[in-house]
């Protein structure tokens, strides 16, 4: 028989292989507070690119729990995190980019909560807007970050 934290990460890579969630790059991560036993308590930097939209690079910062229940992956990280999205290249929108999709999504605790990132296209101001929110699958989280990128010409 299979774990449940087995099943939930085979769920979970299945799932955003087929909603077309971007996979994200570990930039690094710098040690906030030391614990004796386990891991440190850190922020994490990790690189993603839009999945629909080539030319748009966005870097999530997100707290890890440390201990030994974050070096188990047991740990609830807090609801905290920050967003940035810059074109790093030419940018081309799709004809039919939905007015909102979910395109990177990364769980925080064991089982019910989750960062997201939703992209929005604002077509009035030709500006893809990006927010990231803390979600918990129980009642919701108000910790939210926005990062907007105007689609111009590239050099």
């Amino acid at each position: 028989m299979k774990s449940p934290i087995l099943l939930k990460v085979s769920a979970g890579l299945l799932l955003a292989g087929a909603a077309g969630w971007a996979q994200a790059d570990t930039v690094g991560c710098i040690t906030t507070a030391w614990k004796l036993l386990g891991a440190n308590h850190r922020v994490c930097v990790q690189a993603f690119g839009d999945p629909k939209v080539p030319g748009v690079t966005c870097h999530v910062s997100q707290a890890r729990t440390g201990g030994i229940s974050g070096a188990l992956g047991m740990a609830e990280d807090p609801s905290q995190f920050s967003l940035a999205c810059r074109q790093t290249g030419p940018i081309t929108v799709p004809e039919k980019l939905p007015k909102d999709e979910v395109v990177f999504s990364e769980d925080t605790s064991l089982v019910f909560k989750e960062t997201r990132v939703v992209r929005l296209w604002d077509e009035k101001n030709r500006t893809l807007v990006y927010v990231g929110i803390s979600r918990k699958l129980i009642d919701g989280a108000p910790a939210n970050s926005i990062s907007t990128v105007p689609v111009m010409g590239w050099r």
